[in-house]
């Protein structure tokens, strides 16, 4: 019997089969390049952050295990659910651009969706600029494992939103702790630690560092005229009077 996502699944397979050759090629590259792509950004959203404070550092080294934790959550679904790829189970589809994956590589969830997801959220933590760019990225490559026909819809979106949601918990959970193991490891004496963990924010004046401007000192208080001994007179402390200036 047919599901809504058997049916779903055979017209955006049809779609796939109508597209250009070029497109199609692209699609197949795409499917397995993001991957290389968020291994990238990971690297770099980890430099950027050595020069950050411990707690960026922290969501940028979390980004990548977290991920890591998401795959591994995805296969074991994978064994306990045991789904058949749609390439093999749905009747009267066309076939799939690329390999039908062999007999035990299941279906549910997609693997290369949650990989997808987890990154693209981790990224987005890590440094939230790029999210405009990491959360497009998944969901064309989730798309992408339905269009050349090894995923169910609903294989993509599971995988999508699992691995989005184990690394937003996981990051936020470990964040603190890893902050203080961070910020230790910049204090090691130990050469390959210290360089991973960066020399964190810098205190220099370099470059576009901010210099204050000069302080004024405030201006000297007037003072009282100095004591000439010789202007008074001590038995009565009166002014003398100089006589050689007074007319004859």
């Amino acid at each position: 019997m047919d599901t809504m996502t058997d049916d779903l699944y055979r017209d955006i397979t049809d779609f796939a089969h109508d597209t250009p050759s070029w497109f199609q090629h692209l699609a197949e590259v795409w499917t397995e390049l993001g991957l290389l792509l968020f291994g990238v950004l990971f690297i770099v959203a980890w430099w950027r952050a050595r020069r950050g404070d411990p707690r960026a550092l922290a969501v940028a080294v979390l980004a990548p295990l977290a991920t890591a934790v998401a795959y591994v959550g995805s296969e074991l679904f994978k064994s306990v659910i045991d789904e058949e790829r749609p390439c093999r189970a749905v009747s009267g589809a066309l076939t799939p651009l690329v390999e039908c994956p062999p007999h035990g590589d299941w279906s549910f969830p997609s693997n290369h969706s949650t990989i997808a997801g987890a990154a693209a959220i981790g990224l987005a933590l890590a440094w939230p600029r790029i999210a405009a760019l990491t959360v497009p990225m998944a969901v064309l490559m989730a798309f992408s494992r339905v269009f050349v026909g090894v995923h169910y819809p609903h294989d993509v979106v599971v995988g999508l939103v699992f691995g989005a949601l184990i690394v937003f918990l996981l990051v936020r959970v470990a964040t603190r702790p890893v902050a203080r193991i961070t910020l230790a490891m910049r204090g090691s004496s130990t050469g390959v630690v210290k360089w991973f963990a960066g020399p964190g924010p810098s205190r220099g004046r370099g470059r576009g560092a901010h210099v204050p401007a000069p302080s004024r000192a405030p201006a000297p208080a007037a003072q009282p005229p100095a004591y000439d001994p010789a202007a008074y007179d001590p038995p009565t402390m009166t002014i003398r009077r100089d006589d050689t200036q007074q007319p004859r």
